[in-house]
């Protein structure tokens, strides 16, 4: 790996860690625990080491598109990335931050949407690239559910002040 390929696989994560910051800004709490959640979310330890792996996954899969296209080659399939990681940032601040569960299913679908597209432009690229990103994808679909399953299992309750 030459300086410049560390530097940019250095500037991927960090990108991939920002977008992970708005988990630890905007956090479950109280609120969160009062809610009615089904049977089958996964336990509250798993999601930090799932989205710790996903994130590193997520980060090498754009700078392998990086290093294989380059900026310009590489300009709407990055782009399209650059969004997917906004939307993945947006998610928390949408349900713990601003507690919509309704609004973040629908931003969580925008997110679904823009991984597969990311996914559909690495391809070409990148396969492996691409490949990287279906664990992602999965974990999006069951987010997806869970997100939504919440959100109906709680549409009875008042919106939270505050």
């Amino acid at each position: 790996m030459t300086g410049n390929e560390a530097i940019a696989l250095s500037v991927f994560v960090l990108a991939n860690f920002c977008a992970a910051m708005t988990g630890g800004i905007f956090r479950p709490g109280k609120w969160y625990e009062n809610l009615k959640k089904p049977s089958w979310r996964p336990p509250k330890w798993l999601f930090a080491p799932v989205w710790s792996i996903l994130y590193v996954m997520i980060a090498v899969s754009g700078w392998l598109v990086w290093r294989t296209a380059g900026l310009d080659d590489g300009a709407q399939a990055l782009t399209i990335y650059g969004v997917q990681l906004v939307l993945n940032g947006l998610w928390s601040a949408v349900f713990f931050g601003m507690k919509r569960i309704g609004l973040a299913f629908f931003e969580l679908v925008a997110l679904w949407v823009a991984i597969v597209v990311t996914i559909f432009n690495f391809y070409p690229i990148n396969p492996t690239a691409a490949y990287m990103l279906v664990p992602y994808l999965l974990w999006g679909s069951f987010a997806g559910g869970l997100n939504f399953t919440v959100w109906q299992m709680n549409k009875s309750q008042p919106a939270p002040r505050g």
